[in-house]
């Protein structure tokens, strides 16, 4: 109930960003291609909620979080090899901190 009442807060305020931006009429050239992937990232969202919320009902939090917290590590790798973006120095540096306070977490 809780995620439900929180996801309905963020539709209202991502809305309301549109409408004080002014870019609801951008919305008719939005390709349909492109809204549909859209939609298909909105349900492995609300997918990813499911399965971690289960996780948690399944196992301790100290577990569970961490190993959600390194999904980071899959989005990168996507990004770099579907998209061929750079990894900067900067963002790498950042993202072994992030993995290693991560770990840290698991192993403390």
């Amino acid at each position: 109930m809780g995620t439900a009442i929180r996801t309905g807060v963020v539709l209202i305020m991502a809305w309301l960003m549109v409408l004080v931006t002014g870019k609801i009429q951008e919305i008719k050239r939005v390709p349909r291609r492109e809204l549909f992937f859209i939609s298909l990232s909105g349900i492995a969202t609300g997918a990813s909620w499911l399965c971690y919320y289960k996780a948690l009902q399944d196992g301790p939090a100290s577990v569970v979080v961490p190993i959600d917290k390194l999904s980071i590590l899959v989005t990168v790798a996507f990004s770099f090899f579907v998209f061929h973006e750079k990894l900067s120095k900067k963002s790498a540096i950042g993202l072994v901190m992030i993995v290693a306070g991560t770990l840290s977490m698991l192993i403390v």
